[in-house]
């Protein structure tokens, strides 16, 4: 039997993912078209409601439920994922205080959402049903019902969940983006629930930065150019700063140094060598504002100050060290 070459067979996988990419398109492309009145009516329902958002599924349908959970709680819903079977089993507890219960599947049948159905019935936690039959179990016992579109799966076999999977998941992004919208939800609250990784970091404000930052070396503008030296070989970071009492009134660089190297340099003080304009940031600029500013500048450090009070530094090993960069 002759074999296909490997040419061939490239074209064969190329040709299957762009096919079931298409299919995927046009599915959500059908999603798009179906939203309308019952989609507000569930933005309205996460926007207002009071206490949390729980999502439940089975099979892949939960697996797409616990993203749709983790990007609620990431931009301002709080949202956790239960398993409709764990919830049978003691974990309907969970739905204590549960502002809004959002139930995924499929088929709408699944056997076991039965209970946390009849659960958040019993309790009046509304319902936002996922599901592609409105004559179904979840359909029936939905408060607000969002009816996926009847679209084939891009399985070849028309049974492996794949559309049907992508589309609930947009669904969840759309749902999330647009609670987002209504509640006003910026960057700086998604920065103070993202306080990790460097994006999270970026988000921050300085004065975030300044709670386990290293103290600015500083020297007194009268010291003596060799003892200048020491100060900044000691500090660590290539620059001093140079404060009368606390008030910032220059800096030295290693620049500095080198610039005003000469004959009478020992001779020098530290006000005869500092720059008078130091760069300068405040504590609630956002650290990203920040790093912008030393990588335009190209400079590797900045003064925190308030008024003219010097009260840190930023050094870019520093945020390199952090993970800032």
């Amino acid at each position: 039997m002759m074999q296909n070459s490997p040419e061939d067979q490239t074209a064969a996988a190329v040709a299957i993912g762009r096919s079931l990419i298409a299919t995927e398109v046009a599915g959500l492309n059908a999603l798009a078209d179906s939203l309308g009145a019952a989609f507000a009516l569930a933005v309205d329902a996460l926007t207002a409601m009071q206490g949390y958002c729980v999502v439940t599924g089975v099979g892949k349908s939960g697996h797409i439920g616990t993203k749709i959970a983790a990007t609620f709680a990431s931009t301002g819903t709080p949202s956790f994922f239960v398993h409709p079977t764990e919830a049978s089993h003691g974990d309907l507890g969970m739905l204590a205080g549960a502002g809004v219960l959002l139930a995924i599947s499929n088929s709408g049948d699944t056997r076991e959402m039965r209970d946390i159905l009849t659960y958040a019935r019993r309790q009046s936690i509304p319902v936002i049903g996922v599901t592609k039959r409105q004559n179904s179990l979840l359909g029936g016992m939905s408060n607000i019902l969002l009816q996926l579109p009847d679209v084939e799966e891009a399985c070849p076999n028309g049974l492996a969940p794949t559309t049907s999977t992508t589309a609930t998941l947009a669904l969840g992004d759309a749902l999330a983006v647009a609670v987002m919208a209504k509640r006003g939800f910026g960057r700086e609250d998604f920065g103070m629930v993202h306080p990790g990784g460097k994006l999270g970091l970026q988000l921050q404000h300085v004065s975030d930065w300044l709670t386990d930052a290293p103290p600015a070396p500083r020297v007194p503008p009268a010291l003596a150019a060799g003892d200048v030296v020491s100060a900044i070989a000691d500090g660590g970071m290539g620059c001093v700063a140079v404060v009368e009492g606390e008030r910032l009134i220059g800096c030295i660089t290693d620049g500095d140094l080198r610039r005003a190297f000469a004959r009478d340099f020992f001779e020098k003080q530290a006000r005869d060598i500092m720059s008078a304009a130091p760069s300068t940031v405040t504590l609630d600029m956002r650290m990203a504002d920040a790093i912008g500013m030393m990588t335009d500048r190209s400079i590797s450090n900045l003064f925190v100050v308030e008024g003219d009070r010097l009260l840190g530094v930023i050094h870019m090993k520093d945020l390199l060290k952090a993970g800032y960069l």
